[in-house]
């Protein structure tokens, strides 16, 4: 009985080797063929384009980059108009002169631009002045002519936008205007009689033009515009005006 158990013994003994040599073969051979596989070289069934390429290798689409330098310039101006329009709620006064001081700033420094030749410099005396009457004049009495049209003439028809519009040609345009010529000839030295002449010489012209060119400007202001915006309006249309203004104011002492 022993020896059978030992002839047992010994055939399990020799199977298991046997099967222990085939596993370690087969993973032998599972290696090798894996190691073959990886040694050999990937041949691409699909080409990308160059720029395809290149632009995954920076990561971002030149698109989506140019995409979202828009979308960063676009969130600052909104971001600034909504802190514009809450200064002009918050501090009205200052904001619009503030305003009309930066505007007269611009529209005087491209009135010298055209006038000028390349060799000239620019009279920043000149130009202070008019910021000057911007911050401290135009911009005060902007608000409160318009905060005055308003609550005088309350509605926005068509009658009471015509009514807005002849007053302002009629009493706060010459007004402005007679206080423009003046504060900048007394500021450049000139006497009353000077002063006089420069009005009776510019004055009138001014008026003419300012006829052909305000109408428009009033009637899209006080027709479309809030009351509290409506400053900010002018402002924008005066940069035109105020470059042909700036240069009127320029002009040499009239003859006595």
């Amino acid at each position: 009985m022993l020896g059978a158990f030992r002839r047992s013994s010994g055939l399990s003994g020799l199977l298991h080797f046997r099967r222990s040599s085939q596993l370690k073969g087969s993973k032998a051979f599972e290696a090798t063929a894996i190691a073959r596989k990886q040694s050999q070289p990937i041949r691409p069934y699909f080409r990308l384009p160059d720029s395809f390429r290149k632009t995954k290798e920076v990561g971002v689409f030149p698109s989506l980059q140019h995409s979202s330098v828009w979308s960063v310039i676009s969130f600052a101006k909104v971001e600034f108009l909504e802190w514009y329009l809450t200064m002009v709620k918050c501090r009205p006064v200052l904001t619009k002169s503030i305003t009309s001081a930066l505007i007269y700033t611009a529209a005087d420094l491209s009135s010298q631009t055209i006038a000028l030749s390349s060799s000239e410099p620019y009279d920043l005396v000149r130009t202070l002045r008019m910021a000057g009457y911007g911050l401290l004049i135009l911009g005060p009495s902007l608000h409160y002519w318009f905060n005055f049209m308003s609550r005088l003439f309350p509605k926005k028809d068509i009658f009471s936008t015509l009514k807005k519009m002849a007053l302002g040609q009629s009493l706060y345009g010459p007004s402005m205007t007679v206080i423009f010529f003046s504060m900048n000839a007394f500021l450049q030295g000139e006497n009353g009689s000077e002063i006089i002449g420069r009005l009776k010489r510019d004055l009138l012209p001014t008026m003419l033009n300012g006829v052909m060119y305000w109408p428009a400007c009033d009637f899209i202001t006080f027709r479309f515009v809030p009351v509290h915006l409506q400053p900010l309006v002018s402002n924008s249309f005066s940069y035109a005006w105020t470059v042909y203004m700036t240069y009127m104011a320029s002009l040499e002492k009239a003859a006595p």
